[in-house]
């Protein structure tokens, strides 16, 4: 059997041009998919501010001053940040104030965000760990609304799970804040947060 060498080196160019096509069009489809990850979050970036009426355990009502930041990370191509920050007046006047800040970075699944919350001994960020008491946080977006997820296990296994739904709206953000132990709803709260 006699081999056509002209053929089989067209062939083997061809094969090597699909190759190196498919491998051009896999990196243009991840480039593109980042940017899109990072497009669907560029809408939120900025500061926010209002108030909000909390309902407490024994009926009363609390009047609290809500701050939201949302921005990018970077260095963190499709990275974001989200910190949040209430004040709370007590009747004798003095002031009390909550912040977190938390770093989300995409996953494999589009438009939801693993929280990076602390650094692991290679120097990765990583989830923290419910089984210790401590918060197991994660996002997603979906449309036009940001979503903050943290689940919390209680010393004795009960779980409660807060929810952090930042929707966009003309001049800002609708905030609907909802929290739920054991899959019964404990709080909801609503309020409007105005863009600086």
């Amino acid at each position: 059997m006699r081999i056509d060498h002209a053929r089989f080196a067209r062939a083997v160019v061809a094969a090597q041009a699909r190759f190196v096509a498919a491998i051009t069009v896999a990196v243009l489809s991840l480039v593109m998919t980042t940017q899109a990850r990072a497009a669907d979050i560029a809408p939120f970036f900025g500061s926010y501010q209002g108030s909000l009426i909390v309902p407490q355990a024994d009926g009363s009502r609390e009047r609290r001053d809500a701050a939201v930041k949302i921005g990018a990370v970077e260095g963190g191509d499709a990275n974001f940040y989200v910190q949040w920050t209430t004040t709370s007046t007590k009747p004798d006047g003095r002031k009390k104030t909550k912040s977190y800040a938390v770093e989300f970075t995409p996953t494999d699944r589009i438009d939801i965000f693993a929280a990076a919350m602390k650094r692991n001994v290679f120097g990765h960020t990583v989830q923290l760990d419910p089984m210790k008491g401590e918060p197991y946080v994660w996002g997603r977006i979906n449309k036009d609304t940001l979503t903050v997820f943290s689940m919390f296990v209680g010393p004795n296994g009960d779980y409660e799970i807060q929810q952090y739904d930042r929707t966009l709206a003309e001049g800002g953000l609708e905030l609907v804040y909802s929290s739920h132990r054991n899959g019964y709803p404990l709080k909801r709260v609503q309020t409007f947060l105005s863009r600086q």
